[in-house]
């Protein structure tokens, strides 16, 4: 027997005050991959999240979470489904562990609560009161109380928002180990790089419509396949550079672009090969600067995504 998508959405509609937030909106999220939702801040994605959690009515269209409607058949899809608010949603006044067990209490087969614990380092601030965490100890938390049902959908809101490098380490090998369970993601985050190495499928989202979707790296390979990044001082000339190394590349390469994605940084696409690189040296040499940090690699999806909706801030 076929089985449901873990999340199926055609046709969405959402609005707020006659605007269109969410706009025929269509996204399905397998079982067993991360789908990871990615978009500037409102876009859409977190209305079309909520739709799926069930905190929203949709205005039109279909939203189905393991083949069930999740405002009609809420009850049926409660202990299947996992949710983790990007604020937590969490009782303020008990303390961490307690709420936790308690949380577990509430499924016929919840994970071990104390490997749990110990995974996602929660003993460290098991008393103190849920108000009295940080925002990293927070997080941690609510994964923790998103998972601890074993369901089979979970949705994490900005998961490791706010955690240092150890606990981000750990929850990305959490997160790795749920799907090998044939758990379906649902991810939405601003971390490119945390979407790039978890997300089985990505989904962009700008203006309520998904601009892009796919596998990493059929979205890395659709342009450029390689970068050339330097630093150096700010406010080069990108159009003089650019015809530099232009002309300092194979006849058959594609023109060199350059732009400055934050002051003094600045990115290459186009041919890269070695005369391209001493151009560049060449190039910052007789304007008396001197190019650093001086990097060649693949396209990276905070490239694709910068590319799809743009550098101004919204």
């Amino acid at each position: 027997m076929h089985s449901a998508p873990a999340v199926e959405i055609t046709g969405l509609v959402k609005s707020y005050g006659g605007r269109a937030v969410v706009d025929r909106l269509d996204l399905v999220a397998e079982l067993g991959r991360v789908t990871a939702v990615l978009g500037p801040n409102g876009a859409g994605k977190t209305t079309t999240i909520e739709c799926c959690e069930g905190l929203r009515v949709p205005d039109g269209g279909s939203v189905r979470v393991l083949g069930r409607d999740p405002r009609t058949q809420a009850t049926e899809l409660r202990p299947r489904v996992g949710v983790m608010l990007q604020d937590g949603g969490l009782p303020t006044g008990v303390r961490a562990l307690e709420m936790l067990r308690h949380v577990s209490t509430m499924y016929a087969h919840p994970r071990d609560v104390g490997e749990l614990t110990e995974r996602l380092g929660i003993g460290a601030f098991a008393t103190t009161t849920v108000r009295r965490l940080s925002g990293g100890q927070r997080q941690r938390l609510a994964l923790a109380a998103a998972l601890v049902g074993r369901p089979e959908v979970v949705f994490l809101d900005e998961p490791s928002a706010g955690l240092d490098p150890q606990a981000r380490r750990a929850v990305w090998e959490l997160v790795r180990e749920v799907r090998a369970e044939g758990v379906g993601i649902v991810l939405t985050t601003h971390l490119m790089d945390e979407a790039e190495d978890l997300a089985d499928h990505v989904v962009v989202v700008d203006h309520g419509k998904v601009i892009a979707r796919g596998a990493v790296a059929d979205l890395v390979a659709a342009g450029d396949d390689q970068t050339l990044r330097f630093r150096t001082e700010p406010g080069l000339d990108p159009v003089s550079l650019a015809a530099s190394l232009t002309a300092a590349g194979p006849p058959a390469g594609p023109p060199s672009a350059v732009r400055e994605v934050t002051p003094g940084e600045y990115v290459v696409t186009g041919a890269v090969d070695p005369f391209v690189l001493a151009a560049l040296t060449a190039w910052c040499a007789e304007r008396g600067v001197l190019a650093n940090r001086i990097s060649v690699g693949r396209r990276t999806l905070e490239d694709v995504f910068l590319d799809l909706t743009g550098r101004n801030l919204r």
